[in-house]
């Protein structure tokens, strides 16, 4: 009876000790992060997708100017706010203009940079097929090649007799 008892109250502490447990664990998760908790894996994912201000053609992600460094903490500071990646974007895109963007948003004159590459592509496809058919068709025979009409016969004959000697 006395292993019984203590049994019970075995449980009955662990089970106390776990609802105490699931209880702060969920207000911790309720709370905001701390902009030291977010990685750099998840300030780089949406930094690759942002070009550096100061250098041209450098991804936010791989550049080591201090711009760059303020603009990845700005990340971190905006995901630590609950922010996602839409809203990053385009808190840049209003700050600094599309250019910011590795890939350019499609509208106004980008949409060049969508449609000329297949279009282009197409057109190199459609040269390229007209050419090898092009290339199929025989040559005309040389029979049916034209004869000229003011040669007399003895200068034809003559031009044949030398052409044999060659």
């Amino acid at each position: 009876m006395k292993l019984r008892l203590s049994f019970l109250w075995l449980v009955l502490v662990w089970l106390v000790f776990s609802v105490v447990a699931l209880g702060t664990t969920t207000v911790t998760l309720a709370q905001t992060p701390n902009p030291n908790s977010i990685t750099d894996d998840q300030v780089n994912a949406i930094a690759k997708y942002l070009y550096c201000p100061v250098c041209e053609n450098v991804p936010l992600d791989v550049c080591g100017t201090q711009a760059c460094e303020q603009w990845r903490q700005v990340i971190r500071q905006k995901l630590a706010e609950g922010w996602n990646e839409a809203q990053i974007r385009q808190y840049f895109v209003d700050q600094y203009g599309d250019r910011v963007l590795a890939t350019p948003p499609p509208r106004g004159i980008n949409w060049l940079a969508y449609i000329v590459p297949p279009v282009a592509i197409l057109i190199g496809v459609w040269v390229l097929v007209q050419a090898f058919r092009s290339w199929k068709r025989p040559l005309p025979a040389p029979s049916s090649l034209p004869q000229p009409d003011h040669v007399s016969p003895e200068v034809l004959k003559r031009i044949e007799e030398e052409l044999k000697n060659r």
